[in-house]
């Protein structure tokens, strides 16, 4: 008989939505959907299958359980009445790798890790008939949410966060992560036959993430997962299962127009490198140029990307003249639809046009805007118009 567990995947602020379609569409049920994060049932299967195959998730956790925890004492009592030993075998290394706690009581994260582990640790000695733990098994990292006094306890199978697709290995400065710059492309109406530009590519991370969509490339085909190692829970073939059905639907030898440009020359090459990491050097055109010079000889194509918003103080005063240009240059592109992540306030203002939808969103810490300028729908195929 299967074992059904409820996952929890962490995403973007702001961008629960696209995750939530990703996982209807990988066909497993919503169980709940919370500010930054969306919870679905699944078997051992379902724990690889989302590892791999899902584009903006951040990790996959598997539910141990959950409580409401007022006090130390009841958060002490509630993770020791948890069933640990049906996840952590007698050899298992375990900690506490995170707390996050929001509008609740109990809010030092170095407590709440600490009183965790006791509890745990208490539960399985009883269960095991031991005294100590010598933990040189595998790594069962644990996370522990607390909003609003409900304590939620998960299992970290991804280790390693999903945004590591393992082909960024130079970066520009900042860089925008590969699963927001994949959740961004997704909350656009972009398919791999239509064209994209980024104009600031940077690391490259938005054409690949296109490129990688456009190949049916699964993104995490080409790495490791903690879980890999819990075979007590996880039985090994379920992986290689995951790994071959990516492997099989995945297609290179599609034909794409995606295109990334950026000014500095260093760049660029950092851009191209990361694409031929990630196998997709074949299916991006890079080219060093400024947003000044962006054009492009068809209609109906998209733009979507990560223009410098000012983290440095020197920076803010060259915004205007930026944004203008960015302006003029969608301005050329008179059937196109642009999409813009920027945490600059005034950029609806010097680009010279409202946004058509706008979209608050968390890069971290830090609020950004994902601004949608929406160009006309192109023709039906077949209409003799241009596509």
């Amino acid at each position: 008989m299967k074992n059904i567990y409820e996952l929890i995947a962490p995403c973007h602020f702001g961008l629960e939505a696209v995750l939530k379609r990703e996982i209807q569409d990988l066909g497993y049920e919503i169980s709940s959907v919370e500010d930054g994060r969306v919870a679905f049932w699944g078997d051992e299967e379902a724990v690889a299958i989302a590892n791999v195959f899902l584009r903006s998730a951040e990790r996959i956790l598997l539910k141990v359980g959950a409580f409401r925890a007022e006090t130390f004492d009841e958060l002490f009592e509630g993770v020791k009445a948890l069933e640990w030993e049906k996840f952590l075998p007698a050899d298992a290394r375990f900690w506490v790798t995170k707390a996050t706690t929001v509008k609740s009581r109990l809010f030092s994260p170095s407590d709440i890790q600490s009183i965790v582990k006791k509890a745990i640790v208490e539960r399985l000695k009883t269960v095991y008939r031991v005294s100590w733990f010598a933990e040189d098994g595998a790594d069962y990292p644990i996370r522990i949410f607390l909003m609003k006094d409900e304590a939620v306890l998960g299992l970290d199978t991804t280790g390693e966060s999903l945004h590591k697709r393992g082909y960024r290995r130079l970066t520009a400065k900042a860089p925008i992560s590969e699963t927001l710059a994949a959740a961004l492309i997704l909350l656009t109406p972009w398919k791999g036959d239509r064209i994209l530009v980024d104009p600031f590519c940077g690391s490259g991370t938005f054409p690949i993430e296109a490129a990688l969509m456009a190949a049916n490339a699964a993104p995490g085909m080409n790495r490791s997962f903690l879980a890999q190692t819990w075979t007590n829970l996880i039985p090994e073939k379920k992986w290689s299962d995951a790994v071959e059905e990516a492997r099989d639907l995945a297609d290179f030898s599609v034909e794409t127009d995606i295109q990334g440009y950026d000014i500095d020359g260093d760049v660029i090459r950092s851009a191209r490198e990361n694409a031929r990491l990630a196998g997709v050097d074949h299916l991006i055109h890079f080219q060093r140029r400024p947003v000044s010079e962006l054009s492009h000889a068809k209609k109906y194509g998209f733009v979507i990307t990560n223009p410098p918003y000012g983290e440095r103080i020197e920076e803010r005063e060259h915004l205007p003249e930026l944004y203008r240009e960015i302006g003029q240059a969608f301005a050329r592109l008179d059937s196109w639809s642009e999409y813009v992540i920027t945490a600059y306030d005034q950029a609806e203002y010097y680009i010279g046009r409202k946004a058509d939808k706008n979209r608050k969103i968390y890069n971290g810490m830090i609020r950004t805007y994902f601004y949608q300028f929406q160009g006309p729908r192109p023709p039906k195929r077949g209409t003799g118009s241009e596509h």
